[in-house]
């Protein structure tokens, strides 16, 4: 099994940690979209994120990982063993899916075991990449190039939060809610803007052009290759410190409320940006509140919001014939404007 990078020892790309924490903290907030150039981390960050999350705790026999003490949301298996009073809790690592380009719809979804069809005469479902991702995260990359029936299927479940396969004769229904992260290079297409909408944060990055971080980084990869136990241990520490940190927010995160004056600077500066729906906002809030909750502060301030919403708003802007500066930067100047 392939080894991960430890997740403290990533450098020159912080947006992007700070990003994937935050949904990591509160998954609510929405996918995360990492765009820019190759080569840059995008997809080391993503699998590094799985060592730094805690185990969870799910029902032993559930194919989808339910949990133990989600009644609501349970699936046919686990309210037959809620009936039954044979449920019985296993811990695993936080699943992170990786959703390959050439993926089939069945691969994806789920489909008929064939196997158990043919030898036993069972129609019994065989669960696709949407189960395995169910409390965790499906990571897409290069998302750009993703089929468009495939974008169709994402779109549906990542907006109910629930698959459903009808077909072979089989009718299931099982829960599917995850972090939806995707990786790409604008220039080799863009997204279609449904898709677009379901990610909550937005980061772009860049190639390093400090020669002491470029150095830093190729020292910091060929140590791990050459080693990568011993990387891994020598960075233990570190990654703890993540881990709790993350933990930490999490439990503090119910008790901190975003104060109304904020919630109106929000939606202020949205109304200003021109974005569709209120999706923008929703978003921005939560946001706002996971990282004031990584950052240990007692309330949300507007040092915050400033920190997040271009995050949060650099994909959701209409394109400006009349202004060539880049998404970002519209949002950094709004801001001003909104809070001087």
């Amino acid at each position: 099994m392939a080894k991960t990078f430890p997740f403290a020892a990533i450098v020159g790309q912080d947006e992007m940690g700070m990003a994937l924490q935050i949904v990591a903290v509160d998954p609510t907030v929405g996918g995360v979209l990492v765009l820019g150039d190759r080569g840059t981390g995008k997809s080391t960050a993503v699998r590094a994120l799985a060592d730094l999350l805690p185990p969870i705790d799910v029902v032993q026999a559930c194919p989808y990982g339910c949990s133990p003490k989600d009644v609501s949301g349970a699936c046919d298996v686990c309210a037959e063993l809620k009936q039954t009073g044979k449920v019985k809790t296993a811990k695993r690592p936080v699943p992170v899916v990786d959703l390959p380009l050439g993926a089939t719809e069945d691969r994806v979804v789920g489909a008929l075991d064939l196997e158990k069809a043919l030898s036993q005469g069972v129609k019994k479902f065989a669960p696709g990449l949407l189960a395995q991702a169910n409390r965790g995260f499906l990571y897409i990359d290069e998302v750009n190039l993703l089929e468009d029936h495939l974008v169709d299927l994402l779109i549906d479940v990542a907006a109910s939060g629930e698959n459903v396969v009808e077909r072979e004769g089989l009718s299931v229904r099982h829960p599917a809610k995850f972090v939806l992260i995707g990786s790409g290079n604008p220039e080799e297409g863009e997204l279609r803007p449904q898709l677009l909408d379901r990610f909550g944060l937005s980061v772009e990055v860049r190639t390093p052009q400090d020669l002491d971080v470029r150095v830093q980084v190729v020292k910091r990869r060929d140590a791990f290759d050459r080693d990568p136990e011993g990387f891994k241990a020598q960075w233990s520490d570190a990654n703890t410190k993540l881990r709790q940190r993350i933990l930490k927010a999490q439990k503090s995160l119910p008790s901190l409320e975003v104060p109304d004056d904020l919630l109106h600077t929000c939606a202020k500066v949205c109304h200003a940006l021109g974005t569709d729906g209120l999706r923008a906002e929703l978003t921005l809030m939560r946001a706002t509140r996971a990282f004031a909750a990584l950052s240990g502060a007692k309330k949300v301030s507007t040092t915050h919001l400033r920190t997040i919403a271009p995050l949060a708003l650099r994909h959701r802007l209409r394109r400006n014939p009349l202004d060539d500066t880049g998404s970002g930067e519209r949002v950094q100047r709004c801001l001003q404007e909104v809070l001087g």
